[in-house]
């Protein structure tokens, strides 16, 4: 049984300081994370639709599969058990209704294995590409991740930028928001899952290391580069890719709440990042532009 963390234990933070990395417990990044609706024993996404959408998977709907191939191998129960140990909910397969838990703990855990990919690539001056399919809720963790990573020596790519095409009668274009790619109509960002947007990228560059999420980081894996990855609890793909040995880190979590809820995976992830000489001079904080 997950021990979901006390409420005394979380101070809520200004929206700057959020994005500033600064020493805090496991305890409080934890309860933010509940409070948040980020992880916690109730997210946006029931047990019915947890199991319809791993059917949809195991079914070979496309849309599901994220660009990865080689998922219709495993059965509806094989990734149900496999969602329910990366996510901390009930693996019973008897339950069809009621609410499908994230644990908190797990979701630092996996940030920080995050933080320890990610710092690597700025040691060592990796290129890396960042991308969302979420542009309503992940663009302010990867935007500060992405900030982290340029101070360390890492070096962000942008392909494609303002790249257009013709997708069955829309219109779709690359845009990079601080340097994280998404996907636009050319008037709006888009939700999507379809890998053909960093297809697309990859004709023109392929990266040491791709931080992203849906189809973005989907077929990343495919094309063999070395993906951090954020997925939901009603998305396996992702899951599974890791489960068959073809990717190391995939934070499992609810996927599409405020932007702002998300700090407490950013500074589990910043925590695995060296120290700047910056950082003493503002009481343990990295300065910030925003």
């Amino acid at each position: 049984m997950t021990a979901w963390p006390p409420s005394h234990e979380f101070v809520p933070r200004s929206q700057e300081s959020s994005w500033r990395r600064a020493v805090s417990t496991d305890a409080a990044l934890a309860e933010a994370l509940v409070a948040g609706r980020v992880a916690g024993p109730v997210t946006s996404h029931d047990r019915r639709n947890v199991r319809w959408k791993i059917q949809r998977l195991v079914d070979g709907e496309p849309e599901a599969q994220f660009g990865l191939s080689g998922l219709t191998e495993f059965t509806a129960g094989d990734v149900l058990a496999i969602m329910a140990e990366a996510a901390g909910f009930d693996p019973d397969p008897e339950l069809h209704e009621g609410p499908s838990a994230v644990d908190p703990w797990r979701v630092l855990r996996s940030c920080r294995a995050a933080g320890d990919r990610l710092a690597e690539a700025a040691a060592r001056g990796e290129r890396v590409i960042l991308a969302t399919g979420h542009p309503g809720g992940l663009p302010l963790l990867y935007m500060a991740v992405g900030e982290l990573l340029e101070q360390h020596g890492a070096k962000l790519l942008r392909p494609l930028q303002g790249h257009q095409w013709n997708e069955a009668g829309h219109h779709r274009q690359i845009r990079y928001l601080q340097g994280v790619a998404v996907l636009t109509d050319r008037a709006s960002t888009r939700h999507t899952h379809s890998p053909e947007p960093m297809l697309r990228m990859l004709e023109e560059v392929r990266p040491d290391v791709v931080f992203a999420d849906h189809g973005f980081a989907g077929a990343a894996i495919e094309a063999g580069i070395d993906t951090v990855s954020i997925a939901d609890v009603n998305d396996p793909a992702l899951i599974l890719a890791k489960a068959q040995g073809r990717t190391d880190v995939v934070i499992v979590m609810d996927d599409n709440v405020e932007p702002e809820d998300y700090w407490p995976c950013f500074q589990a992830i910043a925590s695995r990042f060296p120290p700047d000489p910056a950082e003493h001079r503002n009481g343990g904080a990295l300065p910030s532009s925003r």
